[in-house]
């Protein structure tokens, strides 16, 4: 199947829209962009498929109503923005979806909620359960409580990281531009849209330009990672303009509007998929030649005898990166042991584990089962 067909016989959608559609480039919410939304979303669940929104603008909206003209730098000034732009964000998805008979359902998520196997889990179970009773999710970060150490970045991160955690087939992403191009169109006349691309190709990263406006947090090269990280889970990535005519239901339709980074390599399991998306690890281990090769080559576990040395201070059940020699990351995985123990059995062999610590847990720093590679 093509990747343009794929999105056409997808069933389940996440859809990303920027905060210069949201809020008309920051001039307050446009009620007509999100209406038209709203009906392509009505008419995409008459087809039998669902969708789940992640929708940027409450900061944006909180600016607009505050009277606030540039976007404030101090964190508790961001916070408050999110916090009275979330409720104006909030009811007019909620009037706009509910003139078409659906539900809508606010979810707000940082990163822990996504770090924390448990709240991961949670998340995810509830957002399946939304679709299933018919709900349109629409998701945002959290930014009335998260901090820099937390925050995703953007929410292309977000609409990805989405995407992996309910297995969607496509991630469509919508911005002020047509799609990706060869080169920055704002200041390259001849530059040329690309229509398909492979999600990670090396060189859509150098060609992707900065953020487009005062207002946005992204720009296109969040979105081309986005893409990346959403093809993890097998998932392919639209990027098209919000502001074609019923661009949704075109692409479903497989019409060819901007551009498609199809994804090509198979998916992670659930498991390994989250260990893959953790975005923040607790520490890091660097390994010898020998247990590098034996994790690239042959998917081994990680046993304390190929640590050369361990960085950070994590407890057991961490996420922890694993190093090359030279430092590369080239998997990471849930650890059986605290750092400070993984510090003591460091290049010792698992059979003298248990006189080294008085205990024993597992011959393994990292089990395989919990590892994921990063990189061959």
């Amino acid at each position: 199947m093509s990747s343009r067909r794929a999105i056409v016989a997808a069933r389940t959608l996440v859809i990303k829209v920027g905060s210069s559609l949201v809020t008309a480039d920051g001039a307050g919410l446009d009620l007509a962009a999100i209406g038209r939304w709203a009906e392509q979303i009505a008419q995409l669940r008459t087809q039998g498929r669902h969708c789940v929104l992640v929708s940027s603008g409450a900061i944006a909206e909180g600016m607009q109503r505050l009277g606030w003209k540039t976007r404030p730098q101090a964190m508790h000034e961001l916070q408050a923005a999110a916090a009275v732009g979330q409720m104006g964000l909030a009811q007019v998805y909620e009037t706009s979806f509910h003139r078409h008979g659906l539900h809508t359902a606010q979810v707000l998520l940082t990163h822990a909620d996504l770090a924390d196997r448990e709240r991961y889990l949670n998340a995810r179970s509830t957002l399946r359960t939304l679709l299933e009773l018919g709900v349109v999710p629409i998701i945002n970060e959290n930014d009335t409580v998260v901090t820099d150490e937390i925050r995703f970045g953007d929410n292309d991160t977000l609409g990805a990281l989405v995407t992996n955690l309910i297995e969607a087939d496509c991630l469509v992403i919508l911005t002020d531009q047509a799609g990706v191009y060869s080169a920055d169109p704002r200041k390259d006349p001849s530059a040329t849209l690309i229509s398909e691309a492979t999600a990670g190709d090396p060189w859509l990263e150098t060609i992707a330009g900065g953020t487009g406006s005062a207002i946005a947090r992204g720009g296109m090269l969040t979105k081309i990672v986005a893409a990346r990280r959403a093809a993890r889970s097998g998932a392919h990535t639209l990027i098209a303009s919000g502001r074609e005519p019923d661009v949704l239901l075109r692409l479903c339709a497989g019409e060819r509007i901007g551009s498609m980074l199809a994804a090509t390599t198979p998916p992670l399991t659930a498991r390994k998929q989250w260990l893959a998306d953790h975005l923040q690890v607790r520490g890091s281990v660097q390994l010898d030649a020998g247990a590098a090769r034996a994790l690239r080559e042959g998917g081994r576990s990680l046993l304390p005898v190929g640590v050369r040395s361990v960085t950070g201070d994590f407890e057991r059940g961490a996420v922890i990166a694993c190093l090359d020699p030279e430092g590369v990351e080239i998997a990471r995985g849930l650890t059986h042991y605290s750092a400070a123990d993984a510090r003591r059995i460091a290049g010792q062999p698992s059979n003298a584990i248990e006189a080294i610590l008085g205990y024993i847990d597992h011959l393994e720093l990292i089990h395989r089962d919990n590892m994921v590679l990063l990189q061959g």
